[in-house]
């Protein structure tokens, strides 16, 4: 049985043969609408964890460490509230168990690479990054390890910075709300999310999840909202491609109901 997934160059598939340079520029024009939202949100980052009493240095350290914003301004929150360093470290697994569902999408297009090129990989692995690459893998891209690495090391360079520049600098800013730094990372989820939807299903999907979780934060589950609308919004996908299609892979650009 033929696998579902296009050929990879990793694997030695039949891919057209792309230079090193055209496959870096394509990195590179990936990452560069994500490093926009990034320097601003990273920015944003760096000024309240100052604020909240955390170093300059180990708020860039966290950037370079962690590359996961969302786990970085839970810890900050927490931290400047005084919190121990188990609720610390439980609120910020919680909130970055979406990588476990990202990470499930993604092994069977890397599944032909090395584990230490998946490693690797793993670590860029962000809302983001996930979003552009797998939307160019089902759209048939061959997978090519130079615009992987190229992207997600660019984004992550341009967190990096956003934080170092808001950590060092940030004193100059009393509040970033006026500067609407913090609806930056709103903004880019929703300029990835629209072009995923191109079906009656990817739309019904979306706005469930997406209601789903804003009821579940509503009614009090604020940590596990977004990791448990995720996996039932899925699993409402899946039923009703089973629904229609039985086990059966649906005809090639098919995905609606």
């Amino acid at each position: 049985m033929s696998s579902p997934f296009p050929a990879s160059e990793a694997s030695g598939g039949p891919a057209p043969t792309v230079s090193a340079g055209r496959a870096f520029a394509e990195g590179l024009s990936r990452a560069l609408p994500i490093i926009l939202g990034y320097v601003t949100v990273g920015f944003a980052f760096g000024v309240l964890a100052v604020k909240n009493d955390i170093p300059p240095g180990l708020a860039v350290l966290m950037a370079v460490s962690m590359f996961s914003g969302s786990g970085q301004f839970v810890f900050a929150g927490l931290w400047g509230a005084g919190a121990g360093a188990l609720s610390i470290i439980a609120a910020v697994s919680i909130v970055n168990l979406r990588y476990l569902l990202m990470s499930a999408a993604w092994a069977p297009w890397m599944a032909s690479l090395p584990r230490g090129i998946r490693f690797l990989l793993g670590l860029g692995l962000t809302d983001e990054n996930f979003a552009v690459h797998i939307t160019a893998l089902q759209q048939g891209w061959r997978l090519r390890l130079t615009t992987l690495f190229t992207c997600n090391c660019a984004t992550h360079l341009g967190w990096i910075s956003g934080c170092a520049v808001g950590a060092f600098c940030g004193g100059l800013v009393s509040d970033v709300r006026p500067l609407g730094l913090d609806y930056a990372i709103t903004a880019m989820f929703l300029a990835l999310v629209v072009p995923q939807c191109v079906s009656r299903l990817h739309v019904l999907v979306a706005v469930f999840t997406a209601s789903l979780s804003i009821a579940l934060k509503a009614a009090g589950i604020s940590q596990w909202n977004v990791a448990l609308a995720t996996v039932l919004g899925a699993s409402l996908g899946v039923a009703l491609l089973y629904k229609k299609y039985g086990w059966k892979r649906p005809p090639e650009g098919v995905s609606h109901v």
